[in-house]
């Protein structure tokens, strides 16, 4: 797990996105607690698309590509197949131990959560967005529309850009969330995007979290 996370310690997302429902956004809340086994991580929920559960080191498990060496944070994303092409913004967590994410007055913007390494690192990178708003369609709102193979582009503030491809999609609930799986060591770098998905809860907040995980190309 990465080293601002410390060993012991696994995030667990339970919320993200406000809905058209006439109440003030609920905080993304990342709570502290033993990491868990990586057996427990196995995802075994409905919704999962692709055959099964690839390692997370890459892709059928093959060796990973040589991950970037400096760390430099990323400032842009585009995933041209969804008609993504979003300004990313760092973020960290609020006092109440809830993550920051972008205002909801600002639902183009992406959000990378600073505890996880900036992408090409080795580790998970972690980027999360809504899915609407009050308004209206927000920057994760075709996500669940990617598949297996789906190209996604990071520029990072060095100029560099790095790629990565969709290798699955899931659909968790968020008292399921898999922390293990997301935040979780891996031996080469990888990408996580977030966004809300599933049913409409009465408290007017998704019940679901949709989760691609993508692998470096090469």
């Amino acid at each position: 797990m990465p080293a601002a996370m410390g060993a012991s310690i696994a995030l667990v997302l339970s919320a993200l996105i406000l809905t058209s429902a006439p109440r003030q956004p609920a905080p993304v809340r990342i709570s502290t607690a033993a990491a868990s086994p990586a057996t427990a991580a196995t995802p075994d929920a409905p919704g999962t698309a692709g055959a099964g559960q690839a390692p997370a080191g890459g892709a059928g498990g093959t060796t990973p590509p040589p991950a970037t060496r400096t760390a430099s944070p990323p400032v842009h994303l585009t995933i041209a197949r969804i008609g993504v092409d979003a300004p990313v913004v760092d973020t960290g967590l609020n006092t109440d131990g809830t993550v920051e994410v972008p205002p909801m007055d600002r639902p183009s913007e992406v959000g990378w959560y600073r505890g996880t390494p900036t992408p090409g690192q080795v580790g998970p990178a972690v980027l999360l967005g809504h899915i609407d708003t009050r308004q209206g369609p927000a920057v994760f709102n075709r996500l669940p529309q990617l598949r297996p193979g789906d190209r996604i582009d990071i520029r990072r503030q060095d100029g560099s850009t790095v790629s990565f491809q969709v290798r699955e999609l899931h659909d968790y609930a968020k008292t399921a969330f898999p922390t293990e799986l997301v935040y979780g060591n891996t031996p080469g770098p990888q990408l996580r995007l977030i966004t809300c998905g599933g049913e409409l809860g009465s408290d007017g907040h998704y019940k679901d979290n949709i989760i691609v995980m993508a692998d470096p190309i090469s």
